[in-house]
């Protein structure tokens, strides 16, 4: 009787709340969310490829990007009603499931249309992957240890932007731009596999029922102001999607049950920590689409090359989430995402001023280092910032309403800064002119984060209590 309970008992997950439980949910997390961003960063490396695959400019083409990220923030205001219908566990599983599934279909695409389409459905499970985990880590770890929480999701931010570009131009070079979507598969797999046997087992705890209306008027609102934007600044489209939007907003300000608990941004840590990522996301994720671009358009670069000349500034920001992460646990995160938010800024525009058709590499990797830096300082700790200022059972709430209005401001810069590189390439008189015109409008919206950024509280919040 003794030997046949012994292999049951080592079967068992660890108890949540216990340092094993953490390790262990830790790990799962942090796989799924290497997995995204691996893939981002991939493929923001094939962008010139996929353009040239599909003859598309490159306001289509980009939606391969924008429509991963819309479909992201799609999905993320579910996320919280979701987790209580059928249990964060579950719904993480789905999650890996929808992305392993749309990353092979986005790997067997014979058009634009349909990569953007395939590459959609991956972010229908990615939109979930951030969220979800993210609560499963802070259950785990609990308020005392949400920092260093923080510090663990920063990992794949040090890992996957490394390996990512990396990895996708030696595939886009050596192979195909395909085997970018096919590497993913197997890693959802194994995330799968260890995710059913450690992650705790949960009863649903439905409770709030899901905004329904806000959710058709969110999802078409937003993709409508999207593709306005692409498309030459429609103004019907961009005008109906906004009025869907501030539609959205009116409900979820008067109803009982809203899709998205904007009543959370009424709380100043909660704003301010906000406002200072969306302006910061914008910027820094919304120009991520050019420097591959730059490389490979401008200085002659291949795909591979491209992702080397990466590496110094994600090495930076990987090490130095890394220290940030448990920083917030001892200093006000209004002096941490501050210093973040200055240096950030001064390195990219250290870089943008230097961005030529003949400036020495290793010029623009110092400036690109200092933005790295800068990111690190600023990503964890506005994120900790903004959930350390909630109960414990609003944290899906928050986590949901941070992922979103990230995701968001990612969709938004990425298209925004084609759309303003495209314009600019028509008129420059020189390629390098337009790059450095495009950079500059994105270090302007970066510096804009620091206003936000001054209303975050600069004294520590006494032992138990909310900033």
């Amino acid at each position: 009787m003794t030997t046949s309970a012994t292999p049951h008992a080592r079967l068992d997950p660890p108890a949540a709340g216990t340092g094993a439980g953490l390790r262990a949910t830790a790990l799962v997390v942090v796989l799924g969310s290497f997995m995204s961003v691996l893939d981002t960063t991939a493929v923001n490396t094939a962008m010139r490829t996929l353009g040239r695959s599909f003859a598309a400019p490159l306001t289509t083409i980009q939606w391969v990007a924008t429509g991963y990220t819309l479909a992201l923030a799609t999905v993320i205001p579910v996320t919280a009603w979701a987790i209580g219908r059928i249990g964060a566990k579950r719904l993480y599983l789905t999650a890996l499931v929808l992305f392993g599934a749309g990353s092979a279909l986005a790997g067997l695409a014979w058009n634009a249309q349909s990569l953007v389409a395939f590459r959609a459905l991956q972010g229908l499970g990615g939109g979930m992957l951030t969220p979800v985990g993210m609560t499963l880590l802070i259950r785990s770890a609990g308020p005392q240890r949400t920092g260093r929480a923080m510090a663990v999701l920063g990992l794949p931010v040090l890992l996957g932007p490394l390996a990512g570009p990396i990895l996708g131009g030696a595939l886009v070079d050596a192979a195909s731009w395909r085997w970018i979507f096919f590497i993913n598969p197997p890693v959802a797999a194994v995330a799968i596999l260890l995710a059913v046997r450690t992650l705790p087992q949960e009863m649903p705890r439905p409770g709030r029922r899901l905004d329904l209306v806000g959710l058709l008027l969110l999802s078409p609102g937003l993709s409508l102001l999207i593709y306005g934007l692409t498309s030459g600044m429609d103004p019907v489209l961009m005008l109906a999607g906004g009025a869907m939007v501030l539609g959205f907003v009116a409900r979820a300000l008067t109803t009982d049950h809203p899709l998205l608990d904007l009543r959370l941004l009424a709380r100043r840590p909660f704003a301010a920590a906000a406002g200072s990522q969306v302006l910061f996301v914008c910027a820094y994720f919304g120009s991520l689409i050019l420097l591959p671009l730059y490389y490979q358009e401008l200085r002659g670069q291949s795909a591979a090359q491209s992702g080397l000349l990466g590496v110094p500034q994600a090495l930076a920001t990987g090490v130095t989430m890394q220290f940030a992460g448990r920083l917030i646990d001892r200093y006000p995160p209004g002096r941490i995402v501050l210093t973040g938010v200055s240096v950030a800024t001064t390195g990219f525009l250290c870089f943008t001023v230097q961005v030529t058709g003949d400036v020495p590499f290793w010029h623009l990797q110092a400036a690109l280092s200092v933005l790295g830096v800068g990111v690190g300082l600023t990503m964890m700790p506005t994120i900790a910032a903004a959930t350390r200022s909630v109960a414990p059972e609003e944290v899906p709430l928050a986590t949901t309403a941070v992922t979103i209005l990230q995701q968001i401001a990612a969709s938004t810069g990425t298209a925004l800064l084609s759309v303003l590189l495209t314009g600019a390439q028509r008129t420059a008189t020189h390629p390098a002119d337009a790059f450095r015109h495009t950079y500059g409008w994105a270090v302007a919206l970066m510096g804009l984060a620091l206003l936000p950024a001054l209303l975050l509280p600069r004294r520590r919040p006494e032992a138990g209590l909310p900033d």
